[in-house]
């Protein structure tokens, strides 16, 4: 029997139940994956609220890590007993479960030198980090970018990736202690937005020129904020919105404030070609393996804990990757 979290309603975190439920067997095109490890995303948070509408009752997570246990018809690339990573957007919710059956083009082959709970925590942001640093922009060697939430899953990883491409990085964080994390991975200059003026301390830092790039997954709380940070033409990138949707866009905006770009990409059409998910996830791992990126694990909980671990990670005080344990 498999246990699974599922929820009724939308809502806060108490709407999320353990429950056991029948995983069956997998049928064309699919596989059933027993997981070790699953991711814990702020994108979790969005489906239990509704603020990402599916069918109820559903499961919950699109993110893990494990062994293929059984396959369906038609799958050739994959065998009972390999470790496997996965993650996905959209129909089926799952992954906080012991066990999945998933459609096989999700899965993504994980290497022996990187662990269950390793991949559980940087699948998806480190997908995020790898298309943020390899595929949105050209940066260049001496480069400055603004990244905010800093101490953040996806930030830490930026943050390495981006010294690894001789950028020079500006992180915005809440604490102090977020501060100390983020600059031990890689954050040249640290600002605390909630006590400094974030745009005032950019231009100080960048001798008035402003940023190439601002990656910003807060959202509505940061985005004019992002805005007044770039450089003539530069670029903002939002790739998340913790705080709300960002506003209606004035393209004549973009043009008084320095001929600015917008993007609002989506880790989906990064990954939809198998052939590129590969390509960055080998780069990501590769990575890893070598340690020249480290994934900072600094929250775990057990699967029956996961009403805690949501409401933690809404309070925005976390730091690194969070995982459940299985």
């Amino acid at each position: 029997m498999t246990q699974a979290i599922r929820f009724h309603e939308v809502g806060g975190p108490d709407v999320l139940r353990l429950e056991n439920v029948v995983t069956g067997e997998p049928g064309p095109g699919e596989v059933r994956v027993r997981h070790y490890a699953v991711g814990l995303n702020f994108a979790d948070i969005y489906y239990r609220t509704g603020l990402y509408p599916v069918p109820l009752p559903n499961g919950m997570g699109v993110e893990a890590s494990g062994v293929v246990e059984a396959v369906g018809d038609d799958v050739a690339d994959f065998s009972p007993g390999d470790r496997v990573t996965y993650t996905y957007t959209g129909s089926p919710l799952g992954a906080y479960s012991t066990d999945f059956v998933l459609p096989a083009r999700h899965l993504i082959p994980l290497p022996d030198e990187i662990s269950f709970e390793t991949a559980a925590a940087c699948t998806m942001r480190g997908l995020t980090a790898a298309y943020l640093m390899r595929r949105i922009h050209h940066y260049r060697d001496g480069d400055t970018i603004l990244l905010h939430a800093a101490a953040g899953g996806v930030g830490l990883i930026v943050a390495q990736w981006a010294k690894l491409l001789g950028l020079t990085v500006i992180g915005t964080v809440s604490t102090a202690e977020k501060g100390e994390i983020a600059r031990a991975h890689g954050v040249d200059h640290i600002v605390y937005y909630r006590d400094e003026d974030t745009a005032a301390r950019v231009r100080e830092i960048t001798d008035g020129a402003g940023v190439q790039v601002a990656l910003d997954s807060i959202g509505e709380a940061t985005y004019e904020t992002s805005l007044a940070c770039l450089a003539r033409r530069g670029l903002l990138v939002c790739f998340g919105a913790s705080s709300g949707p960002i506003p209606a866009i004035d393209p004549m905006q973009l043009a008084l404030k320095g001929s600015l770009f917008v993007t609002r990409p989506g880790l989906a059409d990064y990954i939809a070609d198998p052939g590129e998910r590969a390509e960055l996830a080998s780069e990501l791992f590769d990575h890893i393996a070598a340690g020249r990126i480290h994934i900072r694990i600094n929250q775990t909980y057990p699967l029956a804990d996961v009403a805690r671990a949501h409401s933690e990670l809404e309070s925005g005080m976390l730091t690194g990757s969070s995982i459940l344990t299985v």
